[in-house]
């Protein structure tokens, strides 16, 4: 089969993408796993792609995988212990670096995770800073594996789950999984000469699931299995996800232009609308008085609250925990909930303070806001609120 196969449909409106880059395309393509060192050839094409959308005004957070394959190819040791590919994920992770700075006009950041600070609510909260902030700057925030010291996640499929749990993290729009095949198809197409492509999943099923199992190539750990299991947790969440072939130049830039030739996994129900819906009905763990000025950006705005408009704080709650946001006035109810990105004590020394005097009252700062806007929902539509 060949990805001329795939007829191209348009992608959906995106401002915020991950894209994910498996082993496939940049190993030195030798007949080991994890062949030496890194290969420009298909990189090069989605280091482009990634610049154009930066001159679109969009931002592209990069999930690659090759630490492995660049460790081996700065020493050449053999064999696939776990214990190994640690080892050469470790002496790879700056040639990896270097090997995609070299293909980008702007900086690029590394950033390293494991499943563990992703389920951690604190944790969680500093990467989704960072990695905010690292996109505010203008750079390319490239995400990998700590593989170094997360010994599950070298079992379980590459970065593909990881794209998944990013994309969710950064708030993106989409989800971009650059394959070595045209995209998701009925049957092993390199077995069954009657598989036909599928250019559009509604849902994924067990019967795909089992359809995409056919093991993965020889410089990958999962194959499109793992890239099905990942668009299913990306869609559970609201985000659409595209297969794709890196390895066809064509392909890589009609995405510039907004159109797929591949595999779209269709979102299940609305994303913004699902995370609205969880803050609105999580447990509260305090809450924030804030003065009119403030309580007015909020509602007309769609503003973040800043510490400035902090009149007072309730309960004793921590960094990543949900809280109440209300007007002054003894009876006043909450017309707002958000996620705390400072502890109530923390608050507290900085209430009524400008955003830029944080750091000097704190001695350091995840941002400006109390609450970010990304992370706050309305409880009330349009409340009666002094300008």
């Amino acid at each position: 089969m060949s990805v001329s196969d795939f007829s191209p449909q348009s992608l959906p409106n995106w401002r915020r993408a991950v894209l994910k880059v498996g082993s496939s395309l940049l190993a030195g393509f030798g007949d080991q796993p994890d062949a030496a060192g890194l290969d420009p050839r298909y990189a090069a094409g989605l280091a482009r792609f990634i610049e154009e959308a930066r001159a679109q005004q969009r931002e592209v957070v990069l999930v690659s995988s090759g630490a492995v394959a660049a460790g081996r190819g700065r020493i050449g040791a053999g064999g696939d212990s776990l214990v190994l590919r640690q080892a050469l994920a470790s002496l790879g992770q700056a040639s990896l670096m270097g090997f995609w700075q070299q293909l980008s006009d702007r900086p690029v950041a590394q950033v390293l995770l494991t499943h563990d600070d992703l389920r951690n609510r604190r944790r969680y909260l500093n990467a989704r800073a960072t990695l905010r902030e690292l996109l505010r700057l203008g750079t390319l925030p490239i995400i990998n594996e700590n593989d170094a010291v997360a010994v599950d996640e070298l079992k379980l499929g590459d970065n593909d789950n990881l794209a998944a749990a990013v994309a969710s993290l950064v708030d993106a729009d989409l989800l971009l999984i650059a394959t070595d095949i045209g995209g998701l198809y009925s049957a092993h197409p390199q077995r069954d000469p009657d598989a036909r492509p599928i250019a559009r999943v509604e849902r994924i099923t067990p019967e795909l699931l089992l359809a995409a199992s056919g093991g993965a190539g020889k410089l990958g750990t999962g194959g499109m299995r793992t890239k099905l299991e990942a668009a299913a947790k990306a869609t559970a969440a609201g985000i659409p996800t595209a297969l794709f072939c890196g390895r066809d130049p064509a392909v890589v830039q009609a995405l510039g232009d907004g159109r797929l030739h591949g595999t779209l996994v269709l979102p299940q129900g609305d994303r913004l609308r699902a995370r609205k819906q969880w803050l609105r009905h999580a447990p509260s763990s305090g809450r924030l008085q804030v003065d009119d000025g403030a309580a007015a950006a909020l509602h007309r705005q769609g503003a973040s609250l800043l510490p400035g408009g902090v009149v007072a704080v309730e309960g004793d709650f921590r960094r990543g925990d949900v809280i109440e946001v209300v007007s002054t006035g003894a009876d006043a109810a909450p017309f707002a909930r958000g996620l705390a990105q400072y502890s109530a004590m923390e608050i507290g020394r900085i209430a009524r303070r400008h955003s830029n005097d944080i750091e000097s009252v704190l001695g350091f700062r995840y941002g400006e806001s109390v609450i970010h806007r990304d992370d706050l929902v309305l409880l009330v539509v349009d409340p009666e609120v002094k300008a």
